[in-house]
């Protein structure tokens, strides 16, 4: 006669390691450590070229409250692309929209002849540069194969006449070289220094634009 107690020992072990091997092939390689990241140094030169002489106010960029905490977040698309993951050891040293905002300061200050201002400067300015982060994430498309994906809108206003100049969306994919959370640290960095030289050259086209009319 067979054992119940034992039978249901079985049965419950099959669905753990059944589970176990689903989520192994469904998610990214978890061969993890701890760890902290920011997105590193710029690969740009930060050389002031001309720039643009108008003064120039950049206030923090924002975004929505899925991006708000430190998490490194992942889609898995030929799953569900509509649920968000964070990987468990792995995070950002603070929330995505301030690393942005970070790299944007720095690249525009050297682009600045007359400097930026902040928020907190209580300097007035020509021109505000709002920038609000819609996508920062990894995207995989397979078990073996993710992007990154950062995407931004971008709006200029004219402080003098409370108008906008001109506003953009801006979208960057770039590959991960590995299937874990360093791979999409390594993406969303080249993908975060290219968005930021499109928005500084759009900017310096969109002032160039505004003063000669």
């Amino acid at each position: 006669m067979t054992n119940p107690r034992r039978t249901a020992r079985y049965e419950a072990a099959i669905v753990l390691v059944t589970g176990m091997l689903t989520g192994c092939s469904l998610g990214p390689r978890m061969t993890e450590q701890p760890a902290s990241y920011d997105l590193g140094p710029s690969r740009t030169a930060a050389t002031a070229g001309p720039g643009f002489g108008a003064v120039l106010a950049l206030p923090e960029v924002i975004a929505p409250a899925w991006l708000s905490s430190n998490g490194i977040v992942y889609r898995l698309n030929y799953d569900n692309a509509t649920r968000a993951h964070a990987y468990t050891l792995s995070r950002w040293t603070a929330p995505a929209p301030a690393l942005l905002t970070q790299r944007l300061r720095s690249r525009f200050a050297a682009a600045a002849p007359n400097g930026i201002v902040t928020g907190a400067d209580g300097v007035r300015a020509d021109y505000v540069l709002r920038v609000e982060l819609e996508d920062f994430s990894q995207s995989f498309d397979a078990p073996g194969s993710s992007r990154a994906a950062v995407r931004a809108r971008a709006s200029l206003v004219s402080l003098a006449s409370r108008t906008l100049v001109a506003q953009r969306e801006f979208a960057i994919e770039q590959a991960a070289p590995t299937p874990d959370a360093a791979g999409a640290v390594q993406a969303l960095s080249a993908a975060s220094e290219e968005l930021v030289e499109s928005l500084l050259k759009w900017t310096e086209e969109r002032l160039k634009a505004a003063k000669s009319k």
